[in-house]
């Protein structure tokens, strides 16, 4: 496993994901004290969604808590023009991409399908049907190479897809056939999973007798495993892949050890199977603790930064919370605007049908 960064925050030396970060300034000091602010904000705004849920405000929501330097570092690691495939967790990486976290809660409120634009974020809509999104990670990145835009040598225009899924959706058949297609055509993809150790109940270690890395190398894929909990490896590890895979080389595999430290998602109870002495051994890997202390002992960060993140942190909570309760529901003829790119016959048909049919609704209420 790839560290670069142990738990207590001492700095380890790679020398090939070294000169990476060096090369692209991915790990300046200005930098990581952004990727502190970043992590300790989207765990605020998760935890506050998570409280939102408890109140009835969203029907359900899948934290993210514990899986900050995997998300942060990975959404940070990839470059403007690159696509992004995420599953349903991907809450740093729609944060390190631009997309505000009410637009999240939006989307687990049942208001919203999507929420942002994906050709102006670069950001696929979340995807909830557990490894669906791998395909259409694939097929976009067929399309790239079709598209003349991989492998030209122009770093400010050849593109990757960063195709992202958790442990338990590595075990799906859509994943297994997506490394089929990436291997054959040589798609610019890197699969990206973040091991959290736990599909729902089931424990990785019955997901697979070996380290999920390896199971892209049947394949033909090379892999790498890294620890999710350091953002620095983690940077180092998808940086080097989406490059590779930019410039021609084929499909990547990364997989970020890291831990959920909280429930599936609101409707689960991790503790009736997952022990707490395991919650504790990672509680101890923070890795918003783990950053903190490292810029700790580089002197790259004092108490007065620290108690401003977490100020803009709570501001940023409270400002959920009040978007959230003060939020209208849409108007239902909206779900007919979408479906498609371009104005299609059948879609026009069913938005005045169900115009017609709201209308004798209202129809009833002016004769009462």
């Amino acid at each position: 496993m790839v560290q670069l960064l142990a738990a207590d925050g001492t700095r380890t030396p790679h020398e090939q994901l070294d000169a990476v970060l060096e090369e692209s300034g991915l790990a300046t000091p200005e930098r990581l004290r952004g990727y502190y602010r970043d992590m300790v904000m989207i765990r605020a705004a998760d935890l506050e969604a998570t409280s939102l849920q408890r109140q009835g405000q969203l029907g359900l929501w899948a934290s993210a808590l514990g899986q900050e330097a995997a998300q942060i570092g990975a959404g940070h690691a990839a470059r403007t023009q690159d696509y992004l495939v995420p599953t349903y967790r991907e809450h740093g990486v729609a944060w390190a991409r631009g997309i505000e976290p009410w637009r999240l809660l939006e989307l687990f409120r049942g208001i919203s399908h999507g929420g942002w634009d994906p050709n102006a974020l670069r950001t696929h809509p979340y995807m909830i049907v557990l490894g669906s999104q791998a395909p259409h990670a694939v097929g976009y990145a067929m399309g790239l190479q079709r598209d003349g835009v991989v492998g030209t040598g122009d770093p400010s225009t050849d593109t990757a897809v960063l195709a992202l899924f958790g442990d338990g959706a590595s075990s799906e058949g859509e994943v297994a056939e997506s490394f089929t297609f990436a291997a054959s055509f040589q798609a610019p993809v890197v699969f990206y999973t973040q091991n959290n150790q736990w599909a729902i109940s089931v424990p990785t270690s019955v997901q697979s007798r070996v380290p999920l890395a390896q199971r892209s190398r049947g394949w033909g894929i090379p892999s790498v495993r890294v620890d999710g909990n350091d953002v620095l490896a983690v940077l180092g590890a998808v940086r080097t892949a989406l490059d590779s895979a930019r410039s021609g080389n084929g499909p990547m595999f990364v997989e970020a050890l890291t831990y959920r430290m909280a429930a599936h998602t609101t409707s689960d109870d991790a503790s009736r199977y997952r022990p707490a002495a395991e919650e504790e051994e990672w509680a101890a890997k923070d890795p918003i603790l783990r950053l903190r202390s490292h810029l700790e002992q580089q002197g790259e960060i004092d108490q007065q930064y620290v108690s401003r993140c977490d100020e803009e942190a709570h501001d940023l909570a409270m400002q959920l919370h009040h978007h959230i309760h003060g939020m209208e529901d849409p108007d239902p003829v909206r779900m007919f605007d979408h479906p498609y790119a371009e104005p299609h016959p059948i879609v026009d048909a069913e938005r005045a049908e169900y115009l017609e049919y709201i209308a004798q609704f209202e129809d009833e209420e002016e004769r009462a």
